[in-house]
């Protein structure tokens, strides 16, 4: 799998850092059409501390936001002035849970456009495990003003 974008490259592109970056590289991407993201699910995640003691399973709201960071990805490589904008989420519809993550497990994250607008996405997102599907959703987001500090 080669590497589109690392991780100081989705760093500079979305302002989740640790422990809340739940994208470690880009393997595809096409603008305005799909992007995929890898995931490394360690057992040093701060959420399997307490999801769940002896039996870590990724929360799967956590699954669907790294779905979501992939589709930020995607709508903010075609965005100027990027460093002043946040791609908030906007909504989930018919997301499915379907195979636990667990720790050691590489999540494959694919992002599809179906809305691709200067201000509203909507997507649709598949994490994968092995090429089983683990949760699917369509997702929608809006693009903001970053607050002035």
């Amino acid at each position: 799998m080669e590497t589109v974008l690392d991780s100081e490259g989705i760093k500079r592109l979305l302002p989740h850092r640790y422990p809340f970056l739940l994208v470690d590289r880009i393997i595809e991407l096409k603008p305005l059409e799909r992007i995929v993201g890898i995931k490394q699910v360690s057992v040093n995640e701060s959420f399997f501390e307490g999801h769940f003691p002896g039996a870590p399973v990724m929360p799967g709201v956590l699954v669907i936001e790294a779905l979501a960071q992939c589709g930020a990805i995607l709508a903010l490589r075609e965005i100027e002035d990027r460093d002043q904008k946040l791609v908030l989420f906007t909504g989930i519809r018919e997301a499915r849970f379907r195979r636990p993550v667990v720790p050691g497990d590489t999540l494959t994250l694919e992002v599809t456009a179906l809305r691709f607008g200067p201000r509203i996405q909507r997507m649709h997102g598949e994490a994968k495990v092995d090429g089983q599907l683990c949760a699917d959703a369509e997702l929608m987001s809006v693009i903001a003003d970053r607050p002035k500090s």
